[in-house]
């Protein structure tokens, strides 16, 4: 009898291991242990116990629920009940099974970030597998060959920046007995991710103006930097901007605040770091002290003691802390764009506060970005400066704590100093090769850059041959389109590498924005001067004009996924597949050529804006929808008296080159005037038929200097027309002034003031329908 049960459990056991191993959804109910992120432990059979790793199971439900971090209720995505997720915690040597349930009406997935496994479970969907659809159970398995600090995300669409993620541990097997808090740090917006998405591609400033970071011409004036906003606007160029999206709070461990009193004087804390923010980098301060830097993407480094390190999206520190006295410390964690934090704190007693990072000075880094832009919009480093590896932040001209702090025209003589520290050497202010930056009241500030991160071990690749790939980095902030080599996922092919090769890859950023380019199932070195033991990362933070070399070892097979992991960028394109060759067929991937069309669909996606105007005269406005390449728009005019009429402009069209100026078109002209027809001569003595005209256009539009659109066309009755126009001219924070004059003798001016992100008030004068004013409503 007894042997009989033995075998009855073996068999059972292995129908649920050979399940997993083929990947077969499953419906599995949870066991209790699961609700509270404690794993399940499966030993294997009895008889291989001593000589076989154990399995750990986690069973992870993704569920919609409400979430309230404003004091406005928002949907968001929890797992098991919880933002972040639990912390999965496994052994080097470990199985890892997880049980992904999905209890939402749509699809979804799990990427393991920074995991070494095999590719049919690293969890992008239609590139490693197909989404879990809603209301299935996917199980994902792979044996757990490394140890460190990672986590886990959705990498379906923006669920991610609404609540999907959680840390993710490999200990090792003799792990140092240190007290160890993961922390994962995020950012929360109120709007709707996928809004939040459009907002950014249709160029609305919304962002920046919750931010108060539009830099405004009065804001210039104000601040003596009126030349600077001139220039900056004549090489084409919109505001500086060091982060996307404008977000309500900042959150470690889902929460604004923590506190940890266990800990007293002289104790020694390890935070295992983990920023699962969207698109946020953060800045580490520590108010007890030096932080020691001693893992870097799951990766031991020899310790490093900094004053500060900024972590990227997507990155992973492991940082130790000392308790100085019996007090509480501030472990601060502040967005790079300084609008908010989130702090632990550690210890119990009188509060201790890190200090606090003041406001970006952006005319100083304006200033800076006009130095180094071109006229054909690519941008050319100062002479003698090769930045790379984090070692020259070009940023910190706008940083108070290293510059001094900013001084307006209006401001006393008494900040005459902290003035005068910005008009210093350009270079003494962007900070020595050491990661030391002089600040404004003499003091040293030792930042962490790559260059400074040595692994414990040599990392030296195995010989064998060498495959050089290089890419550029590129964008465009006012459409909103970032690329490598001005090319996204869905027009670029996959790019073939072969097992046994040593793949190097040179990246120059040749954007405005830095970027945190991750590695799907490949560690790489960082080739940063430190030879042999060059640091092991999965992710690589690059800033503006930095060239940085990395390179791995290609020993895998299928295809991995290479990207920003901004998850803006990202979805918009901002990646390549490495497939390697002679790869054998996915499971997971039934129909690789409907996969790959979905694959596509994600940086192809169609935004919608629109604008219409209703003011005492009547009505005006544009309906828009575009892509990375193609536009199609519609504008109108339409009086509210008889003898105005009505008129409408639709264009079709793509935007060519990498600065995206250039936009040839085809479209329609429609007017209509009931009451008289005025055979009016252009510019050019040409008659234009305003009764009833009906035609088929086509012309260029093309972006000069001042961001003026100037559009020169010809219809089907053979009349031409060339037009000036400008719209949303920053007068200060939340006015714009916009204009337009053509060769038909029309002309336009206007002002709008924005209220909310949908509403405004509004006037302009048309030369056809006069004076007039009313409201603005903005989609």
């Amino acid at each position: 009898m007894k042997r009989t049960l033995i075998m009855i459990l073996l068999f059972g056991f292995s129908q649920m291991v050979l399940a997993q191993h083929e990947g077969h959804q499953m419906p599995v109910k949870q066991p209790k242990k699961a609700e509270t992120g404690k794993p399940v432990v499966l030993e294997k059979s009895s008889l291989k116990v001593k000589t076989q790793p154990k399995s750990v199971r986690y069973d992870l439900y993704i569920k919609d629920t409400t979430v309230n971090y404003s004091g406005k209720e928002k949907k968001a995505i929890a797992i098991n009940g919880r933002i972040p997720g639990p912390v999965l915690t496994f052994t080097e040597g470990d199985t890892a099974v997880v049980y992904v349930h999905n209890l939402m009406h749509m699809e979804t997935s799990i990427h393991w970030h920074g995991v070494f496994l095999p590719n049919r479970y690293d969890g992008v969907p239609y590139l490693t597998q197909m989404p879990i659809k809603a209301h299935e159970t996917f199980v994902y398995k792979f044996p757990v060959i490394q140890n460190g600090t990672y986590w886990y995300h959705s990498h379906t669409e923006m669920q991610e920046q609404s609540g999907m993620y959680g840390a993710l541990i490999f200990n090792k097997v003799n792990e140092p007995e240190i007290p160890t808090i993961p922390v994962v740090l995020s950012d929360w917006t109120d709007m709707n991710p996928m809004e939040a998405d459009r907002f950014l591609h249709t160029a609305n400033d919304w962002f920046a103006i919750k931010k108060g970071t539009t830099q405004s011409y009065a804001e210039a004036i104000q601040k003596g930097h009126f030349k600077t906003k001139l220039t900056n606007e004549w090489k084409r160029m919109s505001a500086m901007d060091v982060s996307d999206v404008y977000y309500e709070k900042f959150l470690s461990n889902g929460k604004p605040t923590l506190s940890y009193a266990q800990f007293k004087a002289g104790d020694k804390v390890r935070l295992r770091m983990v920023n699962g923010g969207a698109s946020t980098y953060f800045w580490l301060s520590y108010s007890g002290g030096k932080i020691t830097v001693v893992g870097n993407d799951g990766n031991d480094v020899e310790p490093v003691e900094v004053d500060r390190l900024i972590i990227a999206p997507s990155e992973t520190y492991d940082v130790v802390v000392t308790i100085p006295e019996n007090m509480q410390y501030e472990f601060l964690s502040t967005a790079e764009d300084r609008t908010n934090s989130t702090s632990i704190w550690l210890g119990s007693g009188m509060k201790m506060p890190a200090k606090p990072l003041g406001k970006l000075k952006y005319f100083e880094g304006m200033k800076m970005m006009n130095d180094m832009m071109k006229m054909d919009g690519s941008m050319a480093p100062m002479e003698g400066m090769e930045m790379s590896n984090q070692q020259m932040d070009m940023n910190n001209v706008m940083y108070p704590e290293i510059t001094g702090a900013e001084a307006g025209k209006t401001k006393k003589k008494a900040e005459k100093k902290g003035h005068d520290m910005e008009t210093m050497d350009h270079k003494k202010t962007m900070g020595n090769m050491e990661g030391m930056e002089m600040g404004g009241a003499e003091s040293e500030i030792v930042t962490l850059n790559y260059g400074m991160l040595r692994a414990t071990e040599k990392t030296t690749l195995r010989k064998g041959p060498e495959r050089l790939l290089k890419f550029e980095l590129t964008g465009n902030m006012d459409r909103y389109v970032w690329t490598l080599d001005n090319k996204t996922v869905s027009e670029s092919d996959r790019i073939l590498i072969k097992k046994g090769e040593n793949v190097k890859i040179i990246l120059y950023n040749n954007s405005m924005m830095r970027h945190p380019m991750h590695l799907h199932g490949h560690d790489f070195r960082v080739l940063n001067g430190q030879g042999a033991y060059a640091p092991l990362k999965n992710v690589l933070d690059i800033l503006p004009m930095e060239t940085d070399t990395l390179e791995f070892a290609a020993t895998e097979s299928g295809d991995w996924f290479f990207h920003c992991h901004i998850l803006y960028h990202m979805m918009s394109g901002m990646g390549r597949v490495f497939s390697y060759e002679n790869s054998p067929p996915n499971p997971e991937i039934p129909n690789p050529k409907y996969a790959q069309r979905m694959l596509n669909s994600d940086d192809r996606k169609f935004h919608l804006m629109g604008m219409a105007g209703l003011e005492s005269n009547g009505s005006d406005g544009q309906l828009m929808l575009s892509n990375t390449r193609y536009r199609l728009s519609t504008e109108w005019r339409l009086g509210f008296k008889a003898h105005h009429g009505m008129e409408s402009e639709t264009y079709f069209g793509r935007y060519l080159g990498k600065t995206q100026w250039l936009f040839p078109f085809i479209g329609f002209d429609y007017h209509y005037n009931p009451v008289r027809n005025e055979r009016e001569k252009n510019m050019f003595g040409q008659l234009s038929n305003q009764k009833n005209r009906k035609a088929i256009t086509a012309g260029i539009q093309y972006t000069l200097p001042m961001l003026i659109v100037a559009e020169a066309r010809v219809d089907s009755k053979g009349k031409l027309r060339f037009q000036l126009k400008r719209e949303d001219v920053p007068i200060t924070n939340r006015l714009r002034f916009s204009f337009s004059a053509n060769t038909d003798k029309e002309y336009m001016t206007g002002f709008r003031y924005i209220v909310t992100k949908y509403f405004s008030l509004s006037t302009h004068y048309d030369s056809d329908m006069g004076y007039g004013g009313g409201i603005t409503l903005s989609y």
